[in-house]
């Protein structure tokens, strides 16, 4: 299995004292913020390489937040046991709450709420089942210590660039990622599996930058083997 490689030079406590005194990972450097990434994998025993956090900017700062690929792994890691689960409709909302434990016995309550109102059929069912499964990975990461936001809670903020509509209808992402996929001899996916998700960068000079440093990485690998 591959491995991610973190420069010698980079101190793990200047990392966490930039994040401490800062607060924002956007003021990290990209080697100090892999650091950050890669300590964040193995403090909790996940594999960085299947990417269980993403970056999102909220509230004008980069933050991580969980993917299904970090829950899915701290509940087979942790055991974590669903006791019970209950669900209700009320004011417009469906909301589930979900108990669960560990196998040292700890216990912990977590809700999930969506709103329902106007919806029926496969629409309304898909918000119910996403209630459940907020509020099943809500439990998790609190049971496991995590003070963090899973993904079912991240809403993409509408004004991020990426997100803007073009005349022809495209997104921006979507005609960035494609421009940039014919520019370099790639596919989108390739691009989307080097840099990740667009809505973790602040500009499309920041994306270009993150695929620009990728391409080079992996030049630099070849070049080794």
């Amino acid at each position: 299995m591959a491995e991610i490689k973190i420069s010698a030079e980079i101190n793990p406590a200047d990392v966490l004292e930039a994040i401490v005194v800062r607060g924002d990972l956007a003021r990290l450097s990209p080697e100090q913020r892999l650091t950050y990434y890669k300590m964040i994998c193995e403090s909790l025993g996940l594999n960085p390489l299947t990417r269980p956090f993403e970056y999102i900017y909220l509230n004008g700062k980069l933050v991580l937040y969980a993917r299904r690929d970090a829950t899915d792994q701290l509940r087979r890691i942790h055991r974590v046991s669903i006791t019970h689960l209950e669900g209700r409709e009320e004011g417009g909302l469906y909301i589930v709450t979900v108990t669960g434990r560990l196998p040292d016995g700890r216990q912990d309550v977590a809700t999930g709420a969506v709103p329902i109102e106007g919806l029926s059929g496969d629409a309304k069912a898909n918000a119910i089942m996403k209630a459940e499964t907020k509020a099943k990975r809500r439990l998790t990461l609190s049971l496991c210590g995590l003070g963090i936001l899973d993904e079912t809670e991240v809403d993409i903020p509408r004004n991020h660039w990426s997100g803007r509509v073009r005349p022809d209808g495209q997104t921006v992402g979507n005609w960035w990622l494609a421009k940039a996929a014919e520019k370099r001899g790639l596919t989108v996916d390739q691009i989307r599996e080097m840099i990740g998700e667009l809505y973790q960068y602040a500009s499309p000079a920041d994306a270009v930058a993150a695929l620009d440093k990728a391409l080079e990485a992996s030049d630099q690998t070849e070049e080794m083997v």
